[in-house]
């Protein structure tokens, strides 16, 4: 499966100690070099910073070979959405609501931490409801409606394990 990745997903990772999974799930993970200036800037979480300083194997760096203009979106999504987009990749990792909505209006799926967290919980790689705990301690802003949905969503029976946030655009 080939994934582009852009700089939110990573960092949320990082920060709630589960970017292992990313390798497990999809093997290498594909970012432009605007995302890597993103974790690794100043104003990234020391912990971040820390990852990136032994940055591993299965993080390549590839820029796409142009960049299209995204009005509204910043630099590192237009390269995560241009570079998904020129590798024909399999699955955006953005959190970004107008950066999902641009990827999918683009035909790219798209999938955020969440969804990246619950396909690991379908594989056994993690305890979903600890990891959402953990993601709840950062900056990142989740939708309790979202994640009572989900964890709810995840006691019940069903025919197929779905994901949150993986859509396709038409």
């Amino acid at each position: 499966m080939l994934v582009v990745a852009d700089t939110s997903p990573i960092q949320y990772l990082v920060l709630i100690a589960e970017a292992d999974v990313l390798p497990k799930l999809f093997g290498q993970v594909f970012v432009p070099k605007a995302v890597i200036r993103e974790l690794n800037h100043l104003n990234a979480p020391q912990a971040v910073r820390d990852f990136m300083v032994g940055r591993p194997g299965w993080l390549t760096i590839q820029d796409p070979r142009r960049v299209d203009p995204i009005p509204g979106i910043d630099l590192g999504e237009q390269a995560a959405i241009s570079l998904a987009r020129e590798l024909s990749a399999d699955l955006l990792l953005i959190d970004d609501l107008d950066g999902r909505r641009a990827a999918q209006s683009l035909g790219i799926a798209v999938t955020g931490t969440l969804g990246v967290l619950e396909r690991a919980a379908d594989h056994g790689l993690l305890d979903l409801r600890e990891s959402i705990e953990r993601l709840q301690a950062t900056s990142m802003h989740l939708s309790g409606r979202l994640i009572v949905s989900l964890l709810a969503r995840r006691q019940r029976p069903s025919d197929s394990p779905g994901d949150p946030d993986v859509e396709r655009g038409s």
